[in-house]
């Protein structure tokens, strides 16, 4: 609803914004009866609501197809490119924050923290510019932009540009998990046991310390879902993000507030399971009491 109402508020016709200032009285008039931007906003609101509960999003104006039929064929894209940019990101958190942790203040620890921290510090857009210089341009191992050489060929370069700007913040939060982890007093009881550091480790304090990294690289799929605009127009993925995009530049309202109510509730739908699997994992771990 207030994507619905920001949009209609925006100075100026809403049809005369998506036909531009060289359009006819009669054009911008006719296109605001075929959208029924001329009905009071409480009509277009309801008749908005009622399409979406069935199915019906209505028509792009830029496009001239289904809105829905577009968002869905864009939709594994968007999805795809996310989930494997935090999945890979995810894996090598744990890697290099177990590493760091295990070794705290070594040189492996510092030069660790200082390299993600440098290479979450580059915009996404120049290090994408440099893949595709380096590994399309100059090699020729991967596509310059699209699908058009594979899926998985065309989506890899995007996959880690993300996955790099993810990183930083997934292995800090992986080391201070498993620093905590092994501070906690749970972790006394099976020291006096005299397991050994490995098998303390990856049996107890490697398995507490996952429920936040688990929790925000779910939440984080769902914000590159709706963050992924720059990386896909730059390679040039047909995705929900460059939809967006498109949909902004030919200031076509109805396609931007389809595109903005999917975002929003697959955010929603995320961060509910999220939700979930928190209560899961966190019941699921072991009290002081039960290990001992």
């Amino acid at each position: 609803m207030i994507t619905f109402v920001v949009l209609r508020m925006i100075p100026g016709d809403a049809a005369q914004l998506m036909l531009g200032t060289d359009a006819s009285p009669e054009l911008i008039e006719a296109l605001s009866e075929s959208l029924g931007l001329n009905k009071p906003l409480y009509e277009q609101y309801f008749s908005w609501v009622t399409g979406v509960l069935k199915g019906d999003m209505g028509q792009s104006y830029y496009f001239g197809e289904d809105v829905s039929k577009l968002i869905f064929q864009r939709l594994p894209v968007t999805l795809w490119l996310a989930f494997f940019s935090v999945l890979t990101a995810f894996l090598l958190a744990i890697f290099l924050g177990v590493l760091s942790a295990t070794k705290r203040g070594s040189k492996i620890d510092v030069f660790n923290r200082v390299v993600i921290a440098l290479g979450g510090s580059v915009p996404s857009f120049w290090l994408g510019m440099m893949l595709i210089s380096l590994f399309s341009v100059r090699l020729g191992i991967f596509p310059i932009s699209g699908l058009d050489q594979g899926f998985v060929r065309g989506l890899l370069l995007p996959m880690i540009v993300l996955s790099i700007a993810e990183l930083g913040t997934m292995m800090r939060i992986v080391r201070s998990s498993i620093l905590s982890a092994l501070k906690d007093d749970a972790m006394w009881s099976v020291r006096v046991r005299g397991l050994p550091p490995r098998m303390r480790l990856y049996k107890y304090a490697l398995r507490s310390a996952m429920i936040q990294p688990i929790t925000i690289a779910a939440l984080e799929v769902g914000k590159l879902f709706g963050g992924t605009t720059i990386v896909e127009t730059l390679f040039a993925l047909p995705g929900v993000g460059r939809l967006l995009l498109v949909a902004v530049e030919q200031r076509d309202l109805i396609l931007l507030q389809g595109v903005v109510l999917y975002i929003t509730g697959v955010v929603i739908v995320i961060s509910f399971f999220t939700d979930l699997l928190y209560a899961y994992l966190n019941r699921g771990i072991p009290e002081e009491k039960e290990v001992r």
